[in-house]
């Protein structure tokens, strides 16, 4: 399957229930589902600087998950979030974990 029909399962909504079933309970109650969703969209923003988004089928896609926090943290701070990078890295693990669940970047 490639790139594009793996994006094509992806569902917001499922994305969001499974990062809030895998985040711990302190951080759930500090989330609304459109704090998570303007995460993701922050995420994809990365994916889409670096190209990961470009159809590159026969290339692999190696996620540098520290700047990609770093990248998350910086414009959710931008954008008025008070959340620490623990609780932005908890979201973008619960994300990166969803795409996983998809085979989406294999």
């Amino acid at each position: 399957m490639s790139q594009e029909e793996d994006l094509l399962s992806y569902d917001d909504d499922e994305a969001i229930k499974f990062i809030l079933n895998n985040l711990p309970e302190e951080i759930k109650t500090k989330l609304t589902n459109d704090d998570i969703t303007y995460i993701i969209d922050l995420i994809y923003e990365f994916y889409e600087n670096k190209g990961f988004m470009d159809d590159n089928e026969d290339e692999d896609v190696e996620i540098n998950e520290d700047e990609l926090i770093d990248y998350v943290a910086a414009n959710a701070k931008k954008a008025g979030f008070n959340l620490s990078e623990d609780e932005i890295e908890a979201i973008v693990q619960g994300e990166l974990s969803y795409c996983d669940s998809l085979g989406i970047f294999e």
